[in-house]
């Protein structure tokens, strides 16, 4: 694909650049050319209801993970299409059960990039391939665990949480990256079921 087809939008959010690919090939050629170099970009990407080409959020999801890169948040930029955020992938970054999936298919595929690879050699080797596994599973942690046990009401509050919610919470104690974070975040989450609150993260 060209550039020249399709010239990219020139705009910046937030003093990043922003960058449309009418497809999911022009997205690929872009983290092809700059993803070694680029530290972000929000990918404009139009609804499907729009009459606008675009490539499409899981599509664009895939081709980021091939060259070593991640979504985050999203901003709506106008009735019709999105700002998504990309970024490089931290080394330490955990996997999710969809993302490995993904990689694992895009590998099979033979889409996988020798930078997008190592990463994924790297989180296998260090821990983090597996590190939200338990979380995923709604596996509650020996620490959690210990709190929701002194007090029945928040351990029978929590364990009636609907599966997605404790998976969400889990997930986001794991995610804590010191270990008096991840003591708040417990301690909270116990105070929060003994209200039959779900924490918010």
């Amino acid at each position: 694909m060209s550039d020249q087809a399709h010239l990219p939008i020139m705009e910046t959010k937030n003093d990043i650049n922003a960058f449309y690919a009418p497809t999911r090939e022009e997205w690929r050629e872009w983290l092809q050319n700059n993803g070694q170099t680029a530290q972000s970009v929000w990918l404009i990407i139009y609804h499907k209801s729009s009459k606008t080409p675009s490539v499409y959020y899981a599509e664009s999801v895939e081709e980021a993970l091939c060259f070593g890169w991640i979504d985050s948040k999203s901003v709506k930029r106008d009735k019709e299409s999105t700002y998504q955020m990309y970024t490089p992938r931290k080394a330490a970054g955990k996997w999710s059960a969809v993302n490995k999936e993904r990689v694992e298919r895009l590998a099979a595929a033979g889409l996988m990039t020798p930078k997008g690879q190592a990463l994924i050699d790297l989180a296998k080797k260090t821990g983090t391939w597996d590190a939200l596994v338990d979380a995923e599973n709604n596996v509650i942690p020996a620490d959690l665990q210990e709190l929701l046990d002194q007090n029945e009401v928040a351990l029978k509050n929590f364990l009636a949480f609907p599966p997605s919610a404790k998976r969400l919470i889990l997930t986001w104690i794991s995610d804590a990256k010191r270990p008096e974070t991840r003591q708040q975040r417990v301690k909270l989450t116990a105070e929060k079921a003994a209200e039959n609150v779900r924490v918010k993260v």
